[in-house]
């Protein structure tokens, strides 16, 4: 139903438009009584074969919504309840700020993909900070790890990048789980130059230093782009060695338009922006299997790009990921997506259980 008659009518509207809606229906729709219980009984399934132990954590199952989809950190009891295992809240920054011009947020039907520059529109860190602080005394009992994703202003300059980072690392540090740093975001000018070997060393250093000095530190992963070369990629294996943090969330959105079905002069109107959904599917499954091979599996990988099926989860998992994430999937899917990989995977795991990382 979802994909024959609800999607076809979504797709009517500006996307951005859209998603505001529809997340506004899961807010408000969720809090109705009784709604959640249901949603939970739908969705949710819960069995500890599906327990995955990564990083020193503990999530109820490999699937999780990607960075992107709850800027604010609005949405997590909803999106547990719909039976991701773990949240993804951000990009955010230390002060909020409106993003790019729109519109920024666009369909490739043809492609089952997006293209969006969206460019960090968040409310800011500190009110994210404040709204997980209030999910973690009102859970009801839901299982669900957090993860902050994080980034600079854009009109902080990357000689000062470091400053915001650790400006929305001390905000959410005791309101999330583990945090990304994101230096992968195409829509942000210059952002992606902080991925070159020293700024970016430099940068998790810092960040490194600072979570040491607290008495339970958190897991930090960084989140790389698609179109970064072999030899940055083992610029990146070096990096997580040498600064010690958790691992790698592979891949963030690609500025290539290689191989869209969508027409050229379509894409050409759309403009800049970073790719996502299906069109990404096998470059991040290319990159993860690079770095887990080329660093013999020294470190835990997210696998992010392309998710539509059980069938791509699995893929991503024999690539060399220990945990999953979707987005764009999640809007042309619909909202049983997580379910139907978890319940796949439960399958597989039976016969030939899951290792943990």
């Amino acid at each position: 139903m979802y994909k024959r008659i609800i999607l076809p009518l979504l797709f009517r509207f500006d996307a951005e438009t859209i998603h505001h809606a529809v997340t506004t229906v899961l807010k408000f729709g969720l809090a109705l009584p009784g709604v959640s219980a249901v949603c939970r009984r739908l969705f949710v399934i819960e069995d500890q074969r599906l327990n995955r132990t990564v990083f020193g954590l503990t999530f109820p199952n490999p699937v999780g919504m990607a960075a992107g989809f709850d800027k604010n950190a609005e949405l997590v009891s909803e999106l547990s309840d719909l039976g991701f295992g773990f949240v993804e809240i951000g990009t955010v920054t230390p002060r909020p700020q409106p993003g790019n011009p729109r519109p920024r947020l666009f369909r490739l039907k043809a492609d089952g993909g997006l293209i969006n520059r969206m460019g960090f529109n968040n409310k800011g860190a500190g009110p994210a900070g404040g709204r997980l602080r209030h999910f973690a005394k009102n859970r009801g009992g839901r299982n669900v790890i957090i993860g902050g994703n994080i980034g600079k202003n854009k009109d902080t300059p990357n000689e000062s990048a470091l400053n915001d980072y650790l400006i929305s690392f001390r905000e959410l540090f005791d309101a999330v789980d583990y945090f990304v740093v994101n230096v992968s975001s195409p829509n942000t000018p210059g952002l992606r130059d902080l991925q070159e070997r020293e700024p970016l060393t430099r940068l998790l250093t810092a960040l490194q230093t600072e979570n040491r000095q607290r008495a339970t530190p958190k897991p930090i992963l960084l989140k790389i782009a698609p179109d970064l070369t072999n030899g940055q990629l083992d610029d990146i294996i070096a990096i997580v060695s040498d600064t010690g943090i958790a691992g790698v969330i592979a891949t963030n959105t690609t500025i290539s338009r290689d191989g869209l079905r969508t027409d050229s002069a379509t894409v050409s109107q759309i403009g800049a922006g970073g790719v996502s959904g299906r069109p990404l599917r096998e470059r991040s499954t290319e990159v993860i299997r690079y770095l887990h091979q080329q660093s013999g599996g020294a470190f835990p990988i997210v696998g992010v790009g392309g998710i539509f099926s059980p069938e791509d989860a699995q893929e991503k998992l024999q690539a060399g990921a220990s945990l999953i994430q979707v987005y764009t999937s999640f809007i042309y899917e619909g909202p049983g997506l997580a379910k139907r990989i978890n319940r796949a995977l439960l399958k597989d795991v039976v016969t030939s259980p899951l290792p943990t990382a």
